[in-house]
């Protein structure tokens, strides 16, 4: 030892005695020895509440290894002011009350070496056996017995702590505090650190506890819960962690809940986090659509329910669990025997949901309460899955019970807390507000623009899967076969979603922008007729333009876009009735305005004025109005991605854009664009064509296998012979071997030690005749500067079609190529001859969104039926007053006179 005990202690008069971190006594003094009544020899080597043992239920054993497990676990000397503790003494056991102290020896790392205890016994002064005249000696029990009290207390106190603590941990979800806007971790129970690998995370923000997360999105939502102190939650979220540095990343999903905490004020201070890992749910589901026996072994060794059911949703197999909580042995709930453990008022809304799903073929989804083999219900999440074939055949389901009971006592007592917290506004400094509001609103848009530019780039990856095969499946279909208006409406749809993730990425100012200098009056000329024709008859236009207006550089295509939906969110907010005013006129920009608008440069713009006289806008919907998705109209009316691709169009072209409205007066847009003071660039038409191919040998660069795969098809359809790479390191493995190719076409985004821009600057190292073609679902700021593709970057947008994927590798080889045929002309007996249908009733289908009304139609024409089309209520009204209509479908959602269509029958 580093410290002389007995040269210190042995003659103090105080008992002192030395314990190991298993509370081994290692060291006492005579004082110890002589109050405790035992030799040096019979208590050295000994667990100390061996040698003075006491009932493990007793208070008194509770309170000392309360005491020793806090000193352990804090490293802090922790204080027992009066323990009733008896002491074995010549073999009777007397009941004797100490004051104790154990004070922890730490070692060089800071770690529990020993505990020292230092006892008093005070047991005559806690029965108060002086002379009852003695008023000091009976102050002094009478505190003692207070001190008891208060012990007794305090040792409840600790044991409720303790319980709460206990139930947080063994909790089988995952669960975690965070504290403040850098997220510290203050708490988290076993299965948040079991689901990271262990690592010690308590008191480190979470960026630097798990870094691996990064990139994921979980970082920026945390950060949007903790700002706008609103709770979010997903279901199925995949998540990558690193558990063990020296291994490959861990693919999860998880369920997960963020919760605002927040004080008494209502402002928030934390995250309460909460979920559940499902990654072995969804192994499990895909697993079982393959091998149903390899499923059985596997389910039988998750923690969660798992069960199948026959076509029909009769349960003819539940894993061990199952029988483990409900106590019903093998095969008493197949069938529909199951309802005898579900909770009697969950009952008819879960066998509702059930019967919709099997009618539906579609998944099933909800919540309800089970009862344990001991009469208690907990709350389960039941989802199951259809089982089909490869022919898509439904041939049974597959699903499963994850016990929720602790995220719904949490949600109650977060609910019940966040009733009871009285949300109090502080007044706050109205100049000051106004000087930062744009900045504030800056930042959030901002924030708002790098998330929809992240949606939009995973979604056009997707379009892109879709859009190639797609057309792959088109070049198999005869002209004129019914299964070709079916791929058109399918490509008419991947179209759609290709204009709202362009719509995104406007708003995220990262579309690809090709600016000209152009008169904005000489663009707005040409698109008169557009616009007319956008408002319709009942909104008068009115348009003005400066004599002597001056150029600026946008790009034209997304200038009339702008301008388009600007005028078509007036002619809605008029209902179609009333003036839209167009001015476009010079301004110069100085230092005030700048103040109130502090991401705006002072300088000489183009300004773009657009009013209406519509309803007007209060100033919380004005908050909102650029922010993607947001619109005031009804359901089914439009995407609210207009205004957010105006306002993201405006700033990416080095602009701004302001709105001052008036409830009951209407709305004016005011969008302000550099002034250029180059010469305007005459526009040429855009040039159509057909597919084009070639001979030449493309390195293909992909990290996704669907776009990769699809991609290669379709160039090898047009002739060229591709080589594959997943990734840059691959692609440089392949350039580095002297492998020759024609034209390096490369994703712009992929995981990977190299980057996309590195391997392009190699090619250009090693290959300097060899052209570079990037495609990505979103420009990058390596190829992209101040809105618009550097000089000499080619790119192609995803998704792209066949003929454009031929046409730009063309204009990129600086060659015709070779045209190619867009379908093979095939005819089949089955394309000639038209088939009989029988005759039935007559219907009338209503529907304003062309390609439902279409598909509608024709499977009530395939099944049949005579059908009449309506694309309105005023049509519709028109063939109910000349046609005999037996049944009318209509939607719900049509602009006007819906009620008039169903008084007429």
């Amino acid at each position: 030892m580093r410290i002389d005990l007995d040269t210190i202690f042995a003659s103090a008069p105080s008992p002192y005695v030395l314990l190991d971190p298993d509370l081994r006594m290692v060291w006492a003094n005579e004082a110890y020895l002589a109050v405790t009544g035992r030799e040096r020899d019979q208590l050295i080597g000994r667990i100390i509440t061996e040698e003075f043992p006491a009932s493990p239920d007793s208070v008194s054993d509770q309170m000392l290894r309360g005491s020793f497990r806090r000193v352990l676990a804090t490293g802090r000397t922790d204080h027992l002011p009066l323990i009733p503790y008896p002491i074995e003494t010549e073999g009777k056991l007397i009941e004797r009350f100490w004051s104790a102290t154990h004070t922890p020896i730490l070692d060089s790392a800071g770690r529990v070496e020993f505990i020292l205890q230092n006892t008093m016994d005070v047991t005559d002064l806690y029965h108060n056996e002086k002379s009852p005249a003695d008023e000091t000696v009976t102050q002094r029990a009478t505190i003692l017995k207070r001190t008891e009290a208060v012990a007794n207390e305090n040792l409840a106190l600790g044991a409720m702590t303790e319980f709460f603590k206990s139930a947080f941990d063994q909790a089988p979800s995952f669960m975690a505090i965070l504290n403040g806007p850098q997220h510290i971790f203050q708490v988290a129970n076993t299965s948040y650190t079991d689901l990271i690998g262990g690592r010690s995370i308590i008191g480190k923000p979470v960026r630097e506890a798990l870094p691996d997360l990064d990139g994921q999105g979980f970082f920026e939502l945390l950060d949007d819960v903790y700002a706008s102190g609103d709770a979010v939650s997903f279901k199925g979220m995949p998540a990558q962690v690193i558990p063990d540095p020296d291994k490959p990343p861990v693919q999860l999903f998880v369920d997960f809940i963020f919760h605002p905490i927040k004080d008494g004020s209502g402002g928030v201070t934390g995250i309460f986090v909460q979920g559940h890992d499902i990654t072995a749910q969804k192994i499990a589901e895909a697993t079982l659509t393959v091998e149903g026996e390899k499923f059985r072994s596997m389910a039988q060794t998750m923690p969660n329910h798992v069960w199948t059911a026959d076509k029909d949703g009769s349960l003819n197999w539940l894993n061990d669990q199952t029988y483990h909580f409900t106590g019903f042995n093998e095969g008493d709930l197949y069938g529909t025997d199951w309802a005898k453990v579900v909770h009697p008022d969950d009952f008819p809304l879960a066998v509702e949901k059930w019967s919709t799903a099997i009618a539906e073929d579609t998944d099933y989804d909800t919540e309800f309460r089970i009862r344990k083999s001991d009469g208690d219900f907990r709350w389960h999440l039941v989802r199951a899955a259809p089982l089909r074939t490869q022919e898509g055949l439904t041939i049974g389901w597959v699903g499963t019970n994850t016990d929720i009971e602790d995220l719904k006592i949490a949600e109650r007592e977060i609910e019940e807390l966040n009733n009871s917290l009285e949300l109090r506004v502080a007044k706050r400094n109205r100049e000051l507000e106004e000087l930062h509001v744009a900045l504030r609103q800056s930042q959030k848009m901002e924030a708002i623009g790098n998330l929809a530019g992240g949606i939009a780039h995973d979604f056009n990856n997707l379009l892109q899967v879709i859009t190639s095969n797609i057309q792959i499946i088109a070049r198999d279909i005869p002209d004129g076969a019914p299964a070709q208006v079916r791929v058109e409406q399918a490509m008419e749809s991947v179209r759609r979603g290709a204009k709202l993730a362009s719509q995104l990425l406007s708003f995220a100012r990262k579309q690809p922008l090709a600016p000209k200098v152009i008169n904005l009056c000489n663009l707005l000329t040409n698109t008169t007729d557009i616009l007319h024709s956008a408002i319709g008859e009942g909104v008068a236009l009115e348009t003005s333009f400066a004599s002597d207006l001056w150029n600026t550089s946008v790009d034209p295509s997304n200038m009339e876009n702008a301008v388009l939906n600007l005028a078509i969110n007036a002619r809605d907010a008029m209902d179609g009735k009333g003036e839209l005013r167009i001015d476009v006129s010079n301004i110069e920009l100085d230092e005030a305005f700048t103040q109130l608008y502090p991401d705006v440069t002072p300088g000489q713009y183009v300004m773009l004025t657009v009013s209406d006289t519509g309803s007007g806008m209060s100033p919380d919907i004005i908050d909102k109005i650029f922010e993607p998705f947001f619109t005031t109209k009804a359901d089914g009316h439009g995407t609210g991605l207009g205004l957010s691709m105006v306002y993201g169009f405006a700033k990416q072209s080095g602009g701004h854009i302001t709105i001052d409205s008036e409830v009951g007066v209407g709305t004016t847009f005011k969008v302000y664009l550099p002034r250029s003071l180059q010469d305007e660039q005459v526009m040429q038409p855009p040039q159509s064509g057909g597919l084009v191919g070639g001979t030449e040998t493309i390195l293909l660069v992909e990290d996704n296998n669907d776009v990769r795969a699809a991609a290669v098809t379709m160039l090898g359809e047009l002739g060229y012979t591709v080589i594959e790479a997943a990734n840059a390191d691959r692609a440089m493995l392949i350039l580095e071997a002297g492998q020759d190719f024609d034209l390096l076409f490369t994703d712009v985004v992929m995981p990977g030690t190299a980057t996309a821009s590195e391997l392009a600057d190699k090619v250009k190292e090693l290959k300097p005749d060899v052209p570079v073609l990037f495609t990505s679902g979103y420009a990058q700021e390596f190829i992209m500067h101040d809105g618009s593709l550097d000089t000499g970057i080619q790119l192609l947008g995803k998704p792209y079609t066949q003929i454009e994927l031929s046409q730009k590798i063309r204009e990129v080889l600086g060659s015709k190529g070779m045209p190619r045929p867009s379908r093979p002309q095939q005819t089949t007996a089955s394309s000639q001859s038209s088939k009989q249908r029988p005759t039935g009733s007559t219907i009338l289908v209503c529907e304003d969104d062309i390609l439902i009304l279409t598909d509608t139609a024709d499977v009530l024409r395939d099944a049949g039926y005579k059908v009449f089309e309506a694309e309105n209520a005023t049509k519709a009204l028109e063939i109910i007053k000349t046609a005999q209509v037996d049944l009318l479908i209509t939607d719900i959602g049509l602009p006007i006179n819906r009620a008039r269509i169903w008084r007429m029958r």
